[in-house]
């Protein structure tokens, strides 16, 4: 049984249909992506799936029970609350059996051998222990550090979280409430690469159903198994993860431009025959066919293609208005030839870069580079290289100073030690991730003369209408945008900049998925060279040739995409072990000595298998030995010290259980 059905959905504000004819369920363990252009309606749907608003049609039916998690955009808590006793809000029943026990066996040490209270003891107890009562305080530690909070940060007040803080912090304790359908929108929002690596495997072990709406396209490539697109028609279903909805929409969309073909084609035949009878010996005959098309161009006209040749006639006269006066043959054959064809999509961007000259083979070398601040070093780089036409994605924690580097190398900032040297014939396009280079007193208008003064009135006007500024939209003043108008400028300054190299700091960001699809194809095609900061993953595994990885105080070099980074990580079988690289990393360094790192690392991972699977024996036992005693606890003995021997032995091996866990999680990490 599904766990959520929606028939027939529809929603309005006012006068204007936001989206209808939404039809869905939701079955157990289901991993669903919700995805769509921007302002389609996707927050809308989740919240009328939720009961949060109400549609304007059709309804909802959700399961008897059914408990719900939602995440929304921005999260919200009620002051007064540390982080940890958030999170300990969802552990409430848990807790309040603790107290009980706690009280019970207080109880029994005055009256040991009351039968009555021993029996509820036992009751209570291996319900405490079915619902994690034992390793609660454990998984809470797990789940903030997966989401990346610090233990310092453990204890701080709510209200000095910031607002991705206090995101993350929802999202730790919808974790661990554990509901039986999890509905997360933009889950990975204020995460980076680490924390939503970990979200991913959590989420792959998570017994529920999850519906999420997410702009991280390698995010639901590794979680999700059923996509649910959203269009201007409608909703479709496609099986599988996003690589593999790609391909499916792909064959969608080629037998919709065929069918859609014929039908046209079909069209015209049946005008041209019109054309022909109409005033000779057929004139009945052809008066009937100018009726049909007449019709059949007023109800495409109303609801589109699709939706006429989806349904049989009754049922598209029913959502139509067909007027009663006949076309003439002209008119027929001119409203059929302006008939607007189904889009794949909402349009997207139109973005075009093409480098103004061609660069030097070099383009970027540093020497004994350390960057940070004065006072305050983030980290040292070894003797780095990128050469015309590649791209380096550098990647690494919130923090870590990646920003920094771009500013390093544009020159904005004093390396601390060491050098840069930049090629030669360079121009350097940026785009910065606060879009620091927008005046915000700027008019649109203004932003595009800065870069491009050449250009006439009426030129910039249409050129902001590529990126979605129509009209009078092109007089708003910068200071008056939404962080994805403003990311959209500066994309549109970045394209007229004519540089070679670009220094792309997270471009994706407030971008949907279309149009990231289209800076994705753009960026490929690009014939200059790319220095790429970004949390977006499929973005990096497209386009990087190198990766460049920030942590712990060092950058660390990786040839190749973003998977083949991910199996030389696994190869190391360790982040602390030394990194596999392809390419001198170091001055000097030989095939052997690179031969005996790689040598070292794995016969360290070979060691932490081991261990690992010791433990693993060890846990195993011990929770064997758990259950046995918790089986004798729910029948107790009538002997008070046979219960208290009992108790003894739980508490021991209950103990010993944590520090193997704790000891393997250790080894784990």
């Amino acid at each position: 049984m599904s766990l959520l059905t929606a028939s027939h959905l529809a929603k309005s504000f006012g006068p204007v249909d936001l989206f209808s004819g939404i039809s869905l369920q939701v079955p157990p363990r289901a991993r669903i992506a919700l995805v769509g252009p921007n302002g389609i309606g996707k927050t809308t749907l989740l919240r009328i799936l939720i009961g949060e608003e109400p549609p304007s049609g059709g309804k909802v039916q959700r399961a008897r029970g059914l408990t719900i998690g939602y995440l929304p955009q921005e999260a919200s808590f009620e002051a007064g609350h540390t982080l940890w006793e958030a999170c300990l809000e969802a552990f409430a029943e848990v807790r309040r059996l603790e107290g009980e026990l706690h009280a019970l066996n207080a109880a029994l040490q005055k009256s040991p051998g009351d039968a009555s209270l021993l029996e509820r003891y036992g009751a209570l107890q291996h319900r405490f222990e079915h619902l994690g009562g034992y390793t609660y305080e454990t998984e809470i530690r797990r789940v903030l550090t997966g989401l990346g909070f610090k233990p310092q940060e453990f204890s701080m007040p709510l209200e000095q979280l910031s607002g991705g803080q206090r995101t993350r912090a929802h999202l730790a304790r919808l974790l661990l409430a554990r509901p039986d359908l999890l509905v997360l929108d933009e889950p990975t929002n204020h995460l980076d690469i680490a924390a939503v690596e970990w979200l991913e495997s959590y989420l792959n072990q998570w017994e529920g159903a999850v519906l999420l709406v997410s702009h991280d396209r390698y995010f639901i490539d590794k979680v999700c198994t059923t996509i649910w697109e959203m269009r201007p028609g409608g909703l479709e279903t496609y099986r599988g993860n996003y690589t593999a909805y790609l391909q499916q929409r792909e064959q969608r969309w080629a037998l919709r431009r065929e069918r859609i073909q014929a039908e046209m084609e079909r069209l015209e035949r049946e005008i041209a025959y019109i054309r022909r009878n109409i005033a000779g010996q057929n004139v009945s005959q052809a008066r009937g066919k100018l009726k049909r098309v007449s019709r059949l161009i007023e109800a495409i006209e109303q609801i589109g293609f699709e939706a006429v040749l989806d349904q049989q006639w009754g049922q598209v006269s029913q959502q139509v208005h067909i007027s009663t006066s006949i076309m003439n043959v002209d008119e027929a054959q001119r409203r059929l030839r302006a008939l607007r064809l189904p889009g794949n999509s909402t349009p997207p961007i139109h973005l075009e870069l093409h480098p103004r000259q061609r660069s030097g083979n070099i383009i970027l070398r540093t020497q004994d580079l350390l960057v940070g601040y004065p006072g305050n070093p983030l980290f040292r780089a070894p003797d780095l290289e990128l050469r015309r036409l590649e791209c380096a994605a550098i990647i690494g924690p919130n923090g870590a100073g990646k920003t920094t580097f771009l500013k390093t190398i544009l020159g904005e900032l004093e390396p601390l030690e060491g050098r840069v040297h930049l090629g030669a014939s360079l121009q350097i396009g940026y785009f910065a991730q606060a879009h620091e280079g927008l005046h915000p007193e700027d008019t649109l208008m203004q932003a595009i003369e800065r870069v491009a003064p050449h250009m006439l009135p009426a030129e910039i006007r249409s050129y902001l209408g590529r990126y979605h500024f129509r009209g009078d939209e092109a007089f708003k003043t910068v200071s008056t945008l939404s962080g994805g108008e403003r990311g959209r400028l500066a994309l549109a300054q970045l394209a007229l900049s004519g540089a070679n190299l670009l220094l792309l700091d997270e471009p994706s960001n407030h971008l949907d998925i279309p149009s990231q699809e289209i800076l994705q194809s753009v960026l490929a095609d690009y014939k200059g060279t790319i220095l790429l900061v970004s949390h977006d993953r499929y973005l990096i595994d497209a386009l990087a040739t190198q990766i460049w990885e920030v942590t712990a105080g060092e950058l660390r070099l990786f040839e190749g995409n973003y998977r083949r980074y991910q199996e030389a990580r696994a190869e190391a079988a360790s982040l602390t072990a030394a990194p596999v690289m392809e390419k001198n990393s170091a001055p000097g360094e030989t095939y052997r000595s690179r031969q005996r790192a790689r040598n070292r690392a794995q016969a360290e991972a070979r060691r932490r298998q081991q261990e690992l699977a010791r433990l693993e024996e060890e846990i195993a036992a011990l929770e064997t030995r758990l259950q046995a005693i918790s089986a004798q606890l729910e029948n107790p003995p009538a002997d008070p010290e046979a219960l208290r021997s009992l108790g003894e032995a739980y508490t021991a091996a209950h103990t010993q259980l944590e520090s193997l866990y704790a000891a393997w999680e250790q080894i784990a990490e």
